[in-house]
């Protein structure tokens, strides 16, 4: 009896956990398959979402330049070093590193004492031989009536004659060795030969100097105002260049780097008489004013040659344009829907690009498509910039014609005048 108490305990307890097991599956089976299904209906709400919202914006006319985009060189039109022309001590110099200094300013001093010394002897003995001639002419005037008349022999006279002479040859020797002492003495105080700025000094007062070309100089004189822009450009350009610089003066903007605004500007001076074979480009200079000194001697810019002015060009922001496979597009719409229209830029200047073909003036494009947008998407107009001016669309919050404000909940348009839900 007791055997078959425990017997019907075991069988019990194993439906019990069999009808366990059986409901747990079922209801896993269950929520898997509603998961499965509202997974699903999200899944097509997502691809079934609304209308996208768009801006559009209208394709003008406006005057935009015909430019050359290139990188360029800063360098002075006019450089010196500055080199000692006579040795010596440096005794002071009168300016400082980097200072900029005007033509004919006094720059170094060199120890003027032995070259004082020389001019004051040169003068001595120039003073002594110039007394020595006034005897010599004067002796050579008495000997002539007299060897004239017979009195003395004719080679008497000739040698006082000879010896005038000699003396005035020697007189003309001192005096030139004066000059040059002279000159020697002005050596002694450096002064600069352009006007421009400075740079770093080689040596300091209390050096000992030597006349030459030899060794680094004392310093570097840059002219700085004008100076030049060298560019290399394409030679592709050269025609064009040549054709625009013989027309009149040919505009140089400059930049600090790409894509950034001009800070000054200058004209074309130079065209190289060469292409460079193994780049490609072909020299060119252009002289800038720099009167604010916005460029440097050795930097490098961006320069911008602005060959002529299109009036009239196709103009459209940047935003506006694509990329695509087949090259730039803009999106058009047309009855309610965004549609590829494939374009063919010109050039792009700043933000704004120049248009060559596939758009025409007045023509609504999307300003600035959002990354929802395709070809075929339904399109609720959200602004439009362009033949109206004004910044609200049809869809978009804004004052009606009687003034009062929108409710925000109003039914939306889109392009075709069908309402849209919500």
């Amino acid at each position: 009896m007791k055997r078959l108490s425990m017997t019907a305990l075991f069988a019990l307890l194993v439906a019990v956990a069999g009808g366990g097991y059986w409901y747990w599956q079922k209801s896993g089976a269950q929520g898997q398959g509603e998961a499965k299904s509202e997974s699903k209906a999200k899944g097509k709400g997502k691809r079934g979402s609304g209308p996208v919202s768009v801006s559009l914006i209208a394709v003008k006319r406006q005057a935009m330049p015909v430019i050359i985009d290139a990188v360029g060189t800063v360098e002075s039109e006019h450089s010196v070093a500055i080199r000692p022309q006579t040795n010596g001590v440096l005794e002071s110099v009168l300016f400082k590193e980097g200072d900029p200094v005007k033509q004919g300013q006094v720059l170094f001093r060199i120890d003027a004492r032995p070259m004082v010394a020389s001019v004051e002897q040169a003068t001595a003995a120039l003073a002594r031989d110039q007394a020595q001639l006034e005897q010599a002419k004067a002796q050579e005037a008495r000997l002539r009536p007299l060897a004239d008349k017979d009195y003395i022999t004719k080679s008497e006279y000739e040698v006082a004659l000879t010896q005038s002479k000699a003396l005035q040859a020697t007189v003309e020797a001192n005096r030139a060795a004066l000059q040059q002492a002279k000159l020697q003495l002005g050596y002694a105080s450096i002064v600069a030969p352009i006007s421009g700025r400075t740079g770093s000094l080689s040596v300091r007062s209390g050096n000992l100097v030597t006349a030459g070309t030899g060794g680094a100089p004392l310093v570097v004189i840059n002219s700085t105002r004008p100076i030049l822009v060298t560019l290399s450009v394409p030679q592709r350009f050269l025609d064009a260049i040549r054709s625009a610089w013989g027309g009149g003066e040919l505009k140089v903007e400059i930049s600090p780097s790409p894509n950034t605004p001009a800070i000054t500007q200058g004209a074309l001076v130079f065209i190289d008489n060469t292409v460079n074979q193994q780049s490609g480009t072909i020299a060119v200079k252009a002289r800038v004013k720099n009167e604010k000194e916005e460029l440097w001697p050795g930097q490098f810019v961006a320069a911008r040659i602005v060959l002529k002015v299109e009036e009239g060009a196709l103009v459209l922001p940047e935003a506006a344009v694509l990329p695509g496979q087949d090259g730039p597009f803009v999106y058009v719409i047309k009855d309610g829907r965004a549609q590829v229209q494939n374009i063919v830029v010109d050039r792009q200047i700043n933000d704004q690009i120049v248009i060559s073909k596939g758009v025409t003036e007045g023509m609504e494009v999307v300003k600035d498509a959002p990354p929802t947008l395709a070809a075929g998407s339904q399109v609720v107009l959200g602004g439009s910039e362009g033949k109206s001016g004004k910044g609200g669309g049809k869809g978009g919050k804004g004052k009606g014609k009687d003034g009062k404000q929108a409710e925000p909940d109003a039914a939306a348009k889109d392009v075709s005048g069908k309402k849209v839900k919500p």
